[in-house]
C-alpha cells in the first residue's frame, strides 16, 4: 500500500469520503451531495436514480425518501444497494455496494424538521412514484396539506431515512492517458476488517 498517498492515503474510508466531499463542495455548480443509487426489483431489473445523500456516519452513508416510493420498496426487498458519488469538477468517484436499514427514528425527524417547510409539506403531499392525473391536482394537494397540518408538520410515517453500511467501497481518480487510480476497500461483512487494494484502470 505505499503508494496509496496524496488523496488516497489514510485508514478510514470514511474520513477520505468526508474529505473527497469536502472538496467537492468547493467547486461542484449543483448538489455535490449527489449520488447515482442503484437497486433492483422483485424480478432482479435493475433501477437507478439521481438521490442526494445527507449523512456520512462513521460507518455508514444515509439519505431519505419516501418509504411508499420505487426504491424504497426495491431497497426493502433486496436489502442491499449501490451507489456512485461522480464529481466532474475534481474527476473522481466513489462507488459504494452494501447492506440497507432503515432510519425511521430521531435522526430522521432531526432531518426531516431541518428541511424548509415546503419541502415538508410537499413530503406529505407526494405520492411518490404512483401516477399523477396533473401538476394542478399535486399543488392542490399541497394546499390541501398546508391547510391541515400549519406551519410545523411532524414528519410523515411513510417518509423517512435509509442507511449504507457498506462491504466495498471504491475510490477512482481520473489518470492521463485513460490510467486512472483505483482503490477498492472490501470486507465481508460489516463488522470485519477492511481489505484494500489497488485496481487496475
Amino acid at each position: 500500500m505505499s503508494d496509496r498517498t496524496g488523496i488516497f492515503a489514510g485508514d478510514d474510508p470514511f474520513a477520505i469520503a468526508r474529505g473527497w466531499l469536502a472538496e467537492a463542495e468547493q467547486s461542484e455548480p449543483n448538489d455535490p451531495n449527489a449520488i447515482a443509487l442503484a437497486t433492483v426489483d422483485a424480478s432482479g431489473l435493475p433501477n437507478v436514480r439521481m438521490v442526494l445523500l445527507k449523512e456520512i456516519e462513521p460507518a455508514a452513508f444515509v439519505f431519505y425518501t419516501n418509504y411508499e416510493s420505487a426504491k424504497a420498496i426495491e431497497l426493502e426487498q433486496a436489502g442491499k444497494a449501490a451507489f456512485v458519488m461522480h464529481w466532474k469538477s475534481l474527476r473522481r468517484q466513489i462507488r459504494v455496494r452494501g447492506t440497507i436499514t432503515r432510519e425511521a427514528g430521531p435522526q430522521a425527524d432531526a432531518y426531516y424538521a431541518s428541511r424548509s417547510l415546503k419541502s415538508r409539506l410537499g413530503a406529505w403531499a407526494s405520492r411518490q412514484s404512483r401516477p399523477l392525473s396533473s401538476r394542478a391536482a399535486l399543488m392542490a394537494e399541497v394546499a390541501k396539506i398546508t391547510a391541515a397540518k400549519g406551519p410545523n408538520p411532524p414528519r410523515p410515517p411513510f417518509w423517512g431515512g435509509f442507511r449504507l453500511t457498506p462491504v466495498e467501497i471504491e475510490f477512482w481518480a481520473d489518470g492521463a492517458f485513460r490510467l486512472h487510480d483505483r482503490f477498492v476497500w472490501r470486507r465481508a461483512d460489516p463488522g470485519e476488517s477492511w481489505d484494500i487494494q489497488r485496481l487496475n484502470p
